[in-house]
């Protein structure tokens, strides 16, 4: 005879290893066969709320006529569940109220079923359905069944957390395939245009540091990319599987900073009514993108340091030191080093963040990339707005590279958008985007000047002329601080796109 204790330990295994219920039960009925005359098993799940009643397990050579019988007796379950929910014994409860409603087993044989009630936390949660021997069937055996009650319960609440998290799962994914629809992507990564040519520098020291868990400071204007640059540190890196958060710093309210980001314990403020996990704890395992870090209160600081150095940290309103193993990114289109100067941004804070700086370069620096960008985000725009293919054309491209580009990237962007909507089918309407009406961007200052004063030479040949100067001043040198591109002011490799694009021959001013 199986012992009371074995039997439930047996039970508990079985719950501990089975997340789906329907392969518990199979295994349950063998096991509760040699302590019990069970012939069969119903696992049914109740819904106190709908008062409803299914079955999700069943095991058994009669299980499926049993569970048509089950259904037909569906309608007296609710008002045994209107009496027993409020009961603090709900397994008991249940058990007593149906004996006074034995079943039988198909076919016509007399036998008794016995029902236990299943409860979770004294929340019910399910009936287990039991047809057994009436002969074999005594107060010890009867003892047996409600001692696996806790078992049960927690095998159909196991099986409840799997459902739910595949119906999330589900409707995550079909989020995500409408997203990506919607943006006319296959992946949910951005795709980084110029990697090879304009950002070759950039990826190269991307491809340095997201190997190791360094903190990485990206530096840029606005609109340069640099969370996309972040989200490619991420993919590089060791902590690929795990979550890549991203937290705007300049749009959390002062007087929530800690809570958006450390998190909060029940009734720490007026409105926290449940515990809340911050940025860093749902980031725990991947890596952290503090965009605009600039904006973050000198107090707020303070905590970011601490939990930069030993990655810990305590949740608003709460006693116990949590810890994170967190990789942080953190981005800023201000200068940050002058912050310090000036006392507005913590000096030990910038050097712990500024392990690691990377630079994304402005789009003026780089128009060798604005033919491919353009394209990409055309070729984006039609598939999001439904309308047919367009590319730009020679004439748009050199539009697109006369102008300057304050927005960067997603200045460019929203032109193309707006170009592919005026165009509505037939083409892109650049020039009317970019100016040529109300809602265009307004010309820049030399733009302004030049109208004003009549007109003058072309921007090509300006610029000839611009370069030309350096040229000279610097007997032909590029690279360098006594180079052109350090007396112009810009990257070394975007002159010399600039001097082939000009047909500037830069050996004619050498000696």
């Amino acid at each position: 005879m199986t012992t009371l204790s074995s039997l439930v330990l047996t039970v508990w295994k079985l719950a501990a290893h089975h997340r789906g219920i329907e392969a518990f039960a199979a295994e349950l009925l063998p096991v509760l066969q040699t302590a019990v005359p069970v012939h069969w098993l119903l696992l049914r799940r109740l819904d106190p709320v709908r008062m409803s009643v299914e079955t999700v397990a069943a095991a058994g050579q009669d299980s499926a006529q049993v569970e048509h019988r089950t259904v037909i007796e569906a309608a007296r379950w609710p008002a045994l569940l209107d009496d027993c929910r409020h009961c603090t014994h709900w397994h008991d409860a249940a058990a007593a109220l149906h004996k006074q409603q034995p079943g039988l087993v198909p076919g016509g044989v007399q036998s008794d079923v016995c029902v236990l009630g299943l409860g979770y936390d004294d929340v019910p949660v399910g009936l287990a359905v039991f047809h057994i021997d009436a002969t074999g069937f005594g107060p010890e055996q009867e003892t047996l069944l409600h001692a696996l009650s806790e078992p049960l319960a927690a095998a159909l609440e196991n099986d409840r957390h799997v459902r739910e998290l595949a119906t999330l799962h589900e409707a995550a994914e079909a989020e995500r395939r409408s997203l990506l629809k919607r943006l006319g992507r296959q992946d949910i990564a951005d795709t980084i245009v110029g990697a090879q040519t304009g950002l070759q520098d950039v990826m190269e020291r991307v491809e340095l540091v997201a190997r190791s868990a360094t903190p990485v400071l990206l530096l840029g204007e606005t609109g340069t990319g640099k969370e996309v640059v972040a989200r490619a540190i991420h993919r590089r890196s060791a902590r690929a599987g795990g979550p890549f958060v991203r937290v705007n710093c300049g749009a959390l309210p002062h007087e929530l900073i800690d809570s958006e980001l450390f998190g909060h314990e029940r009734g720490s403020f007026t409105g926290a009514v449940a515990s809340r996990k911050g940025w860093f704890e749902r980031a725990d395992g991947g890596t952290l993108l503090l965009d605009e870090i600039a904006e973050l209160t000198p107090a707020a600081q303070v905590r970011l340091l601490r939990v930069l150095q030993d990655g810990s940290f305590q949740r608003v309103g709460g006693q116990q030191t949590l810890t994170v193993d967190v990789r942080v990114i953190a981005a800023t289109n201000r200068d940050l080093r002058a912050m310090v100067a000036a006392g507005a941004f913590r000096e030990d804070l910038w050097y712990r963040i500024a392990v690691f700086p990377v630079r994304l370069p402005a789009l003026r620096e780089r128009p060798q990339d604005i033919p491919a960008i353009a394209t990409h985000f055309a070729l984006r725009a039609a598939e999001r707005l439904g309308l047919a293919r367009q590319i730009p054309s020679p004439e748009d491209l050199e539009r697109l590279a006369a102008y300057d580009w304050p927005g960067n990237v997603r200045e460019l962007a929203s032109v193309i958008e707006r170009a592919a909507i005026l165009g509505d089918g037939r083409g892109l309407e650049i020039a009317k985007a970019l100016g040529g009406s109300d809602i265009g961007p307004r010309p820049t200052a030399p733009a302004q000047a030049q109208a004003a004063h009549g007109e003058l030479e072309s921007l090509d040949a300006a610029m000839r002329h611009h370069i030309e100067s350096a040229l000279q001043r610097s007997h032909g040198r590029i690279e360098g601080p006594f180079g052109a591109a350090a007396m112009l002011g810009i990257n070394p490799h975007t002159l010399r796109a600039r001097m082939r694009k000009l047909r500037i021959d830069w050996h004619g001013f050498r000696g």
